[in-house]
């Protein structure tokens, strides 16, 4: 008996210890050394078309080669062949970029976007979709409700097709903000309704410091991110959109600060207007994006 009274007491003096230690790891976040960012990198189609590739065959056999997850469409138009050859090499449409005024009284959702909806139906494709305005000023609440009354009408068409909407703040228009696109999801309050966060345009538009801030208010709500390389002091285009292995801006911390948010969803590679041969461009970023997305792992303690 006394034999197994000690090896009782034994037992549960080892579970105590087990479960003090558990509780220290859950309090502190403590993650394994080993994670890294497993998110989908597909790359915009901003930035896979030149001379030497022009169709959506070309395109979809060097994002395949270069290792990308796939691409992110622009407009409604071709989508059946862009799919075609991105099912042949195993690639994901990410997105479909599309722009809404609403400005628009009695907006009706384009006989060209139901079609589109239809093509796309069951892939979880998602609509990339920015706000205009010139009745409203960038970021002015008196386009709000207008927004919502748009955006809900496409809402129902896209579930019925399984697709989901990310509203994409873009400098210079009415949504330009990322806390424009979580004002304006809230409002809207559609589960398939959500927001993205664009680099560029957020260096655009905001202040540095404000990232960590402005990351979380959106995580509720975020679905897409898109990144690039850029300078932290940039003001033109040339400056704010380079190959993610140049500019100043420190990507690492971005992305940093979005494994250690939880954000698990796919990133984008922005490459409008660069210019020069796109193949060398993708590889140039593909080889930043491996040795960052590895260098990226969260704090031991999450904050």
């Amino acid at each position: 008996m006394k034999q197994g009274t000690r090896l009782f007491a034994a037992l549960v003096l080892s579970a105590c210890f087990s479960v003090s230690s558990s509780w220290s790891s859950a309090t502190t976040n403590v993650m394994p050394k080993e994670t890294k960012m497993t998110n989908h990198f597909f790359a915009m189609d901003t930035g896979t078309r030149d001379a030497k590739h022009p169709t959506p065959e070309s395109q979809a056999k060097m994002l395949k080669e270069l290792g990308y997850a796939g691409i992110g469409y622009s407009g409604v138009n071709g989508i059946p062949e862009m799919l075609e050859d991105l099912d042949t090499n195993g690639l994901k449409m990410f997105t479909v970029y599309l722009g809404i005024d609403i400005d628009s009284r009695n907006y009706e959702v384009d006989p060209s976007w139901r079609r589109a909806m239809r093509e796309l139906e069951g892939r979880d494709t998602v609509l990339w979709i920015t706000l205009s305005s010139k009745r409203y000023k960038p970021s002015s609440t008196q386009g709000d409700q207008q927004a919502v009354d748009i955006l809900r009408k496409l809402a129902d068409p896209a579930r019925e097709s399984g697709l989901r909407i990310a509203l994409y703040p873009h400098a210079g228009t009415w949504l330009e903000r990322v806390e424009d696109a979580v004002r304006v999801t809230k409002k809207a309050a559609r589960r398939n309704i959500g927001v993205t966060f664009n680099l560029c345009h957020w260096l655009k538009v905001d202040d540095q410091k404000n990232m960590q801030s402005v990351l979380k208010s959106a995580m509720p709500h975020l679905l897409l991110v898109t990144i690039n390389g850029a300078d932290s002091d940039g003001k033109n285009w040339d400056q704010l959109i380079q190959t993610l292995d140049r500019g100043s801006f420190d990507v690492r911390q971005l992305l940093k600060a979005l494994n250690e948010l939880g954000y698990t969803g796919p990133i984008g590679l922005q490459g409008y207007g660069i210019g020069g041969d796109v193949y060398e461009n993708l590889k140039r970023s593909m080889e930043a994006w491996r040795r960052f997305s590895a260098d990226s792992k969260p704090s031991t303690t999450i904050r």
